[in-house]
């Protein structure tokens, strides 16, 4: 428990959970995210002030399921015996990552995709731990903490059937994904990925995987690559050369690209960007 004067100091690992705490705690949250949106949340190295954030922070909120793999290393090394890690993907449904989206299986287990924000209904679910997480840090701020819970979750059912109803117009939904990032989007919004080109992150695809790709993507004439802002373009730009098709770059983070600070922004960014480049060239 926290002085209700006081805003209670958060650390998350990636902006996403920053936008949603600040949404729901408001005045009475100070959060610090220790990622800013360009970084590849896979691969970060924490800072020397991350130790700092950490150690002076009441909540540390996570997506969890190996997202952060460096986080457990960063509370530790920090020590802060006050500190609750919140791990917000707790009770998704969960996505294998080994499979493209259209073939996804779905099971309960701490192995799958963890890219689970990027389906609104999945937020739904975060921002009842971090509501609940709050909530019990500081209970005198119960009822506004609910209360800014309900109007968040108001705004993103009426963004998510907008944004529904411009996929439902579209013909072709058929895309390549650069990284898989995206399942969750792509079963929440009714898309197809039938193919990715970085089956896992930190490993080359090979020349033959490239290969098979190039000739799916004749062959079945699939003209869009969803690419991220956060990776390297080299791979995408090649395949799009070879194919005639068209890169669209979109992001994972909020504050990722112009336009995109919030989650909703975010999500209304890469929703209707996806759309227009796939309504471009069917």
């Amino acid at each position: 428990m926290t002085d209700a004067r006081d805003p209670i100091p958060i650390v998350v690992t990636i902006p996403v959970l920053k936008d949603l705490a600040e949404q729901v705690g408001g005045p009475h949250v100070r959060v610090t995210s220790l990622l800013s949106g360009y970084e590849n949340e896979h691969t970060y190295s924490p800072k020397p002030t991350d130790l700092i954030a950490v150690r002076k922070a009441k909540l540390l909120l996570e997506i969890g399921m190996g997202l952060e793999v460096w986080v457990s290393s960063l509370v530790k090394n920090a020590g802060g015996q006050s500190l609750r890690v919140i791990t917000t993907s707790h009770g998704v449904e969960l996505i294998q990552d080994d499979t493209d989206a259209h073939e996804g299986r779905h099971h309960d287990g701490e192995a799958g995709n963890p890219h689970v924000w990027l389906d609104p209904e999945n937020v739904t679910i975060m921002l009842r731990h971090i509501t609940d997480a709050l909530i019990e840090v500081d209970p005198s701020h119960t009822t506004e903490f609910r209360t800014n819970q309900a109007a968040y979750l108001q705004q993103l059912g009426r963004l998510q059937k907008e944004l529904s109803a411009r996929i439902q117009r579209l013909s072709d939904r058929r895309f390549i994904a650069h990284h898989p990032a995206w399942p969750y989007l792509a079963k929440r919004f009714s898309l197809d990925i039938v193919g990715t080109i970085h089956m896992q992150s930190g490993t080359e695809p090979s020349a033959l995987h490239l290969q098979a790709l190039i000739q799916k993507m004749r062959r079945d004439n699939i003209k869009v690559i969803v690419s991220e802002i956060q990776l390297s373009q080299r791979l995408p730009e090649l395949l799009a050369r070879e194919t005639k098709a068209h890169v669209v770059v979109l992001t994972t983070m909020p504050g990722g690209l112009e336009g995109t600070a919030t989650y909703l922004d975010m999500l209304r960014y890469n929703v209707l960007q996806l759309a227009r480049a796939l309504e471009t060239t069917s």
